[in-house]
């Protein structure tokens, strides 16, 4: 046999014990009480390794990536997606066996109703990105190439008292202030900025790691979070804005997409769901969505233009309890209290 010949053979062999190692060469099955790719915080996740004629001599189970048991109480686990594996060892053989699901929430989100306590004059040529206060002092992000600021507004007139533009390489996106620093994202660079907040000098910039875009930031005084247009919300190190793990924005029917501006109130994320006139408020602990406030009416309230865009922004006036909302290249900003 030549040379080149038994190379072939021997390629052919390798390759055909990779495809039946790949495509489960011990015929073990993994059965489980997943139906439709979808389990509820209210489940246990039950699971068994079976098979028509062996038996395993040992099963190692584990939930997205750490080790567990074959039954699974989920109350307590993240919403969103999942990835249970079983390790299954027989006769100094292996394989893995995998099935992934959807972790949903165990109720519906409570409609909230609130009323419009005030409005105020707004900048109707502001593409609002972002907006928080810090005592009474309201700060906003703006967006658009080659108009991007970063702003210091005076809420009860609608003037801005102090500006800051961005390179017009930048389309501004959220903001969050924590520790006197002003965090602000870009939507598609990659890039973040961080800011003196008494002058607006800049300090440095961060890179995004799997984050996909930059969206909406918010922070509880310890750790800031930031969306990207996913269901995503990921918390980021206060000292280096490194991601460090994420939260799935999920309802009792699925993820919930397009998260933008975030503001955090009490252990709640208020979000903006982008071309959506409304907020989901999101439990931060596992992602569940608890809330939904329809804002729908507001935008009827504003100037109507061709340029007049969707609702965007949320900042929560702790003094008064009250919420401040409005709209990309909307002319007022209301006040709202939720009932």
């Amino acid at each position: 046999m030549s040379l080149r010949l038994i190379l072939l053979v021997i390629g052919l062999s390798l390759f055909s014990f990779q495809c039946d190692n790949k495509e489960n060469a011990l015929g073990f099955k993994l059965n489980t009480n997943i139906n439709n790719k979808t389990l509820s915080l209210a489940d246990t996740l039950t699971c068994e390794v079976v098979h028509a004629e062996l038996k395993a001599d040992s099963v190692v189970f584990k939930l997205n990536g750490i080790k567990t048991t074959n039954n699974i109480s989920l109350k307590n686990q993240r919403l969103g997606d999942h990835k249970i594996e079983a390790f299954v060892y027989f006769d100094n053989r292996s394989e893995i066996l995998k099935s992934d699901f959807t972790l949903l929430n165990d109720s519906a989100p409570e409609i909230l109703e609130f009323e419009i306590v005030n409005t105020y004059p707004h900048d109707i040529e502001a593409y609002t990105q972002g907006l928080e206060f810090i005592n009474d002092s309201l700060y906003e992000s703006t967006g658009q190439y080659g108009k991007s600021t970063l702003r210091l507004v005076d809420f009860n007139t609608g003037d801005v008292l102090m500006s800051k533009p961005l390179s017009d390489a930048f389309f501004g996106e959220g903001l969050t202030i924590m520790d006197d620093k002003i965090i602000q994202l870009t939507w598609q660079a990659g890039i973040g900025f961080v800011y003196d907040r008494s002058n607006f000098e800049q300090l440095k910039s961060f890179k995004y790691n799997k984050s996909k875009e930059g969206w909406g930031l918010c922070n509880n005084g310890s750790q800031i979070f930031k969306s990207d247009g996913t269901d995503k919300l990921f918390r980021l190190n206060p000292e280096n804005y490194a991601e460090e793990g994420f939260i799935q924005a999920t309802t009792n029917k699925g993820k919930v997409n397009g998260l933008n501006e975030l503001e955090w109130v009490d252990g709640k994320i208020f979000a903006n769901r982008y071309q959506y006139n409304g907020i989901a408020v999101i439990d931060a602990k596992n992602g569940a969505v608890v809330g939904v406030l329809d804002c729908s009416t507001m935008r009827s309230q504003v100037t109507q233009h061709n340029q007049l865009d969707v609702l965007n922004g949320i900042a929560y006036r702790r003094s008064s309890g009250t919420f401040f909302v409005t709209g990309k290249y909307w002319d007022l900003m209301f006040e709202i209290k939720l009932k």
